[in-house]
């Protein structure tokens, strides 16, 4: 639905991250007049980090395990932009896209989450499948299991990482490969590559030892302390020179960031990521938010987990409407323990909170639900119905735009035309051009001029403007009518502007 408050403050979203879903779907319960929203983000689903082992066994189809962005931004009222985000410049407030002019904002929230750190070890941007960023990962995964059905001898897999992330994946592709391995001539060798004395290290040591004990009951090897300092073609050379064998190499290390961060001069943590304060706001520049695994919360630092992204949803959609409305900020303060829950590739998983642990199919049920729950949430949109717009907030509104009150009145009528009145003081202001073949249009000027061409002719120009049928005015740039009638009219992209 078309909004007939004028826009008075961009809000861009950068990224379509756990937190910002959860921003699309406030704003399109409860918009504020008068702000438009805008989301760029690289991919049109966006994948639940927690469905994704799930998703690599078999469990979960892929639209269970994703967001559609398309019909949330649409629930939103807002513009999705589908592009990739290169630098951002704070001081005019612009953003720069790959494939698109720059745009501007005057808030923004960053939530596009990280970047796989291949750049770090010599040899992973060429020889390793990087887990981050997920959607790019899921085509990885279809490209591995058609080389594995086509191998011929044995296969050895490795995942370098001893992560909770890395332990679900290799279980989870172990189970979605059981069916493949039957037929194989040779099974394949699954090993766990982790730099630490032991996996699992941020968890509880009784979560370890039962991740232990299943992966050496299913065959899949732990080296500890192997920390990789070169990876080439089918092989990893760690510390202290030793070397393991491998046919597919899979990244699941510690997360980086996106360059353009630190490059676009905002304050950063030492591995490059953006800093916030308790506000979630960049601690240098106050129109700038932050959440999930591209942030650092200066003063509560956590590890790059979907849980602290989904918790800081809530939070950060009450500050962002603080700040458009001028209201005083909330603290946040996230806490330090958390429920874990980890599955083991069949529907199994091992749960754990401060000193607690427990395993068994009843923990994967309960996770499923968990996990399916939070998905109904943005899949599953309310119908609003029609809602009397507000007018915009006098707090939104400030000196600037003291002349928009509330009885303003915006024609949309008549084809969403320009009304007469800011027509004749639009084209007040041009230089009337002395001209003996125009006959009407320039001493008083309208919106249409009759001009004598031939001179023994007249010829009518009138140009009128048409209501935009999408949000994006890029993409509404590229269009073009083909055929116009009093009762038609049918749009393709125009093959000048591709």
């Amino acid at each position: 639905m078309q909004s007939a408050t004028p826009v008075i403050k961009d809000l861009v979203l950068i990224g379509g991250g756990h937190s910002h879903i959860s921003v699309l779907k406030s704003f399109g319960m409860r918009p504020i007049p008068g702000v438009r929203l805008t989301l760029i983000s690289r991919d049109t689903n966006t994948p639940y980090s927690g469905m994704l082992p799930g998703l690599v066994a078999g469990h979960y189809s892929f639209a269970e395990a994703h967001i559609d962005l398309a019909p949330l931004t649409r629930f939103a009222n807002a513009r999705f932009l589908r592009d990739s985000v290169v630098g951002i410049d704070p001081d005019s407030r612009k953003i720069s896209l790959k494939h698109r002019p720059p745009i501007s904002y005057d808030l923004l929230s960053i939530n596009s989450g990280s970047t796989p750190s291949t750049d770090i070890v010599k040899g992973t941007d060429e020889f390793v499948i990087p887990v981050k960023p997920i959607s790019e990962f899921l085509a990885h995964w279809q490209n591995l299991r058609e080389r594995l059905a086509a191998r011929t001898g044995s296969t050895t897999i490795s995942v370098v990482g001893g992560g909770a992330g890395s332990v679900e994946l290799i279980l989870a592709i172990q189970h979605a490969l059981i069916e493949s391995e039957k037929s194989a001539e040779q099974p394949i060798r699954y090993e766990l590559l982790t730099a630490d004395d032991d996996i699992l290290t941020t968890h509880l040591p009784a979560v370890a030892r039962r991740f232990r004990r299943i992966l050496g009951t299913r065959g899949i090897q732990i080296h500890t302390g192997a920390r990789i300092a070169e990876v080439r073609k089918g092989l990893l050379i760690a510390n202290a020179s030793r070397e393991y064998r491998s046919d597919e190499i899979l990244w699941v290390t510690h997360a980086g960031a996106p360059k353009w961060l630190a490059e676009s001069g905002l304050t950063v943590d030492e591995q490059g990521f953006l800093l916030i304060d308790d506000q979630l706001r960049s601690t240098s520049h106050s129109t700038i938010f932050g959440a999930g695994d591209v942030a650092t919360m200066k003063n509560y630092p956590r590890p790059k987990a979907g849980v602290f992204a989904v918790r800081q949803g809530r939070p950060l959609v009450r500050n962002l409407r603080r700040t458009l409305l001028g209201r005083p900020l909330q603290r946040y303060r996230p806490q330090r323990q958390f429920l874990s829950l980890i599955s083991t590739g069949d529907q199994y998983a091992i749960a754990s909170r401060n000193a607690w642990s427990a395993e068994g199919a009843w923990v994967w049920r309960w996770k499923d639900w968990i996990d399916r729950r939070f998905m109904r949430r943005f899949q599953e949109l309310p119908e609003m119905g029609e809602q009397p717009e507000k007018p915009a907030p006098a707090a939104l509104l400030g000196p600037e735009h003291a002349e928009l009150t509330d009885d303003t009145m915006r024609c949309g009528g008549c084809g969403a035309k320009v009304g007469a009145d800011v027509l004749t003081e639009a084209l007040g202001g041009l230089q009337p051009l002395s001209r003996d073949d125009v006959i009407v249009g320039l001493s008083e000027p309208d919106d249409a001029a009759l001009i004598s061409v031939p001179s023994d002719k007249l010829s009518v120009l009138s140009i009128d403007a048409f209501r935009p049928m999408i949000l994006d005015p890029f993409v509404l740039a590229r269009l073009r009518p083909t055929t116009v009638s009093a009762t038609s009219m049918r749009w393709v992209p125009s093959r000048s502007r591709q």
